[in-house]
């Protein structure tokens, strides 16, 4: 089952023609939020077949790779390994202040914000989220106060059904690609595994993943 639309598919789907960057904030939305004293947490291989296969449809319909990060607000390892696991384009650590990461994108990529996608699930993304062009929201029924101020002050286009200990990220990925791309192709052709996704899976295998750390 899907989530909440707060702006109607037809609008999301056009603004996804002009997405360039996918970011993902970390805690929370990988996982239920929980983690240990040393901040290390946790992922889910649902989660990432869903980010492959959403980063293998946008090469199949732009001939390249979506640029795609991570943000988290600690030195986290295990965000850390699996960034480089999955050749993203960079993890951002210790990022308390998330905005300063668009503005780095903006400058060091030459990304404008209306061509970043934001996942994220709680305060303090939102100075990041009231300026990307899509935001995709991570469900959590303890923050439903968090959600109604969302909503009413047009910081979400989405929120999700499942939350972040339950494969969130899977169900955003599968929405989005069903938006830009008919999803039986999208599966046929990593089920071919050769042609297009073999071309693909070699190049973003050639991705190494930057590490950087902005306030320091």
């Amino acid at each position: 089952m899907l989530g909440e639309f707060i702006k109607n598919k037809e609008t999301i789907a056009g603004q996804l023609e002009n997405i360039k960057a996918i970011i993902f904030d970390w805690d929370g939305v990988f996982h239920s939020g929980y983690k240990k004293n040393n901040s290390e947490s946790s992922f889910s291989e649902a989660d990432s077949m869903g980010i492959n296969m959403l980063r293998f449809s946008y090469y199949l319909k732009n001939h390249k790779i979506p640029y795609t990060a991570i943000i988290t607000g600690e030195n986290n390892e295990t965000a850390s390994y699996f960034a480089k696991r999955e050749h993203f384009d960079h993890i951002f650590l210790k990022s308390k202040n998330k905005i300063e990461v668009l503005e780095w994108l903006t400058q060091h990529k030459g990304f404008t914000s209306k061509e970043v996608l934001f996942v994220f699930d709680d305060i303090l993304d939102l100075s990041m989220a009231k300026a990307c062009g899509l935001r995709f929201m991570v469900n959590r029924d303890a923050s439903f106060m968090l959600k109604n101020y969302c909503r009413e002050n047009k910081l979400c286009d989405y929120i999700s059904k499942n939350d972040g200990g339950n494969h969130a990220i899977r169900e955003i990925c599968e929405l989005i690609i069903s938006l830009t791309q008919g999803y039986d192709t999208v599966i046929e052709k990593r089920i071919a595994f050769t042609g297009a996704y073999s071309e693909y899976i070699q190049i973003r295998n050639t991705i190494a993943t930057q590490s950087s750390m902005l306030n320091q």
